[in-house]
């Protein structure tokens, strides 16, 4: 059933020309039909959700970031609603990726390429590059003869309009995407003020730039030549995957023409091209399943279009399975196996790696302790035959309200503390404010009789109390002091 072809375009002479001839622009003609009424409503809705969600606010309480989706690269968090995630969880964006790479997997699995034909940036924006120029240059046939026809007043005006368009959506789109690593409105508002520079400007142009020349130029050669998905959908896909798919055992021997339709000596199609002229990518999908299929389904609507006009049954060209397609050929019922071996495995695989992102998620401390011991020197001999050990000591607290603690030390008889910036000196317990969402620093001098000690190294604990919620945290490290 599966036909591999190549495309059109690919040079098949002596072996002396180039390997590829020159692209050829398409021009997509537009029909009316289900498959075109969901493409342009999944293009509104992914284009709002993408320009709004970065206004869409949060309330994190006092000094934190109010945006619900932010990528805060200078304060190294991102904040995705009621989440923050430290550099250290950044295991937790993998998580994520994992989850939207198997839920791709998942959905060709049991519709195709529906990412690529409905949800993909590089379809969505290009998509929308095309009703601009539609809108400005006209359908299909006017399209072409504007391409064709010498350049003139009207086609230099609708040239500007159109690629002026093309540059404000492109402007809009890289705007858009920096909005969720900046506060979306000052951002907005520096832009507008002329107060960006840096990286900022410069991803500001390389994103216009590759908009403006991928949904503008490239369109489809993306999807043939850049996205690796086309490449390896065949083995994400098996007979029960819906695909768009002509039934040839029905339209063929196809014949142009109207006349004895109902001979057995023809099939249904009527050559008339308009599936062809429906692909975005310039494919005739009566040659089977190709790579360059990104499983749209207008040319569903288009052949059905002919065959209303026919008085013909629909879908000679259908969005189902090749099951379904042998079932209909043998006069059998519609079979629908969703539940199979592929299908399980990933749905096993989403649900253990959405419910170890949730359970880590909500099991995981809000606070982490560093020790850091000084090695310059090991340990000093002080004045009264004390031994003296210098210890950095960290602690990121990952709540959004202050917290107070009080650390002691176990482990070690006789033991006092300073801390560098408290007036207390050679205390047994000291006290330590941290801010909300931030990492509290402190220098630490620990001080002991040496007859105390166990020799070269003595294991101690350093133990901090939370004081607002008695919570307590414990973390080994060693006192250094002479052999």
């Amino acid at each position: 059933m599966v036909k591999a072809v190549s495309k059109p375009q690919v040079y098949e002479g002596d072996g002396k020309g180039p390997l590829y001839a020159d692209r050829i622009k398409i021009h997509p003609r537009k029909f009316v039909g289900p498959f075109r009424k969901w493409k342009t409503i999944l293009l509104w809705v992914f284009l709002a959700l993408y320009h709004g969600f970065a206004w869409v606010r949060w309330d994190r309480g006092p000094g934190l970031p109010d945006q619900a989706v932010l990528f805060d690269l200078p304060g190294r968090r991102a904040y995705i609603f009621w989440i923050e995630i430290w550099p250290q969880e950044v295991y937790y964006l993998t998580g994520l990726l994992i989850i939207a790479a198997v839920s791709l997997f998942a959905a060709s699995a049991i519709a195709g390429r529906v990412w690529c034909g409905f949800a993909c940036f590089q379809t969505v924006w290009t998509d929308l590059f095309m009703k601009v120029e539609e809108w400005i240059e006209g359908d299909r046939s006017k399209r072409i003869k504007l391409d064709n026809a010498p350049m003139s007043l009207n086609k230099f005006l609708k040239r500007i309009a159109k690629h002026t368009v093309w540059l404000l959506i492109a402007v809009f789109m890289a705007v858009s995407f920096l909005w969720y690593f900046n506060d979306a409105p000052t951002l907005t508002k520096d832009l507008l003020q002329g107060n960006i520079g840096g990286w900022t400007l410069v991803v500001l142009i390389v994103l216009t730039s590759m908009t403006y020349i991928m949904a503008g130029f490239a369109r489809e050669q993306v999807c043939f030549y850049m996205c690796p998905y086309g490449r390896f959908q065949s083995v994400m896909t098996d007979e029960d995957s819906l695909l768009v798919t002509y039934e040839a055992w029905r339209g063929e021997p196809r014949m142009k023409g109207a006349k004895n339709l109902d001979s057995p000596d023809r099939g249904h199609c009527v050559d008339c091209g308009l599936c062809v002229q429906a692909c975005p990518t310039g494919i005739d999908i009566r040659d089977g399943q190709q790579m360059e299929c990104i499983g749209c389904g207008l040319c569903i609507d288009a052949c059905n279009t002919m065959m209303d006009t026919l008085k013909l049954p629909r879908n000679l060209i259908s969005y189902d399975s090749y099951t379904n397609m042998v079932a209909r050929e043998q006069g059998k019922g519609k079979q629908v196996h969703l539940i199979r071996p592929r299908t399980i495995y990933y749905a096993v695989i989403l649900s253990v790696v959405t419910a170890v992102l949730l359970a880590s998620l909500s099991l995981r401390d809000r606070l982490e302790v560093n020790i850091i011991r000084d090695r310059a020197p090991l340990f000093v001999t002080l004045s009264t035959g004390n031994i003296r050990n210098g210890y950095t000591y960290k602690i990121l607290n990952m709540e959004s309200s202050p917290k107070t603690y009080e650390l002691s030390v176990n482990g070690l008889e006789g033991v006092t503390m300073d801390v560098i910036g408290q007036h207390e000196k050679e205390q047994k317990v000291v006290t330590l404010d941290v801010h909300a969402d931030t990492v509290g620093t402190f220098k630490l001098f620990l001080q002991a009789p040496k007859a105390k000690l166990e020799g070269a190294s003595t294991n101690i604990d350093f133990v901090l109390k939370d004081v607002e919620t008695g919570d307590v945290y414990s973390q080994s490290t060693v006192f250094r002091g002479p052999k």
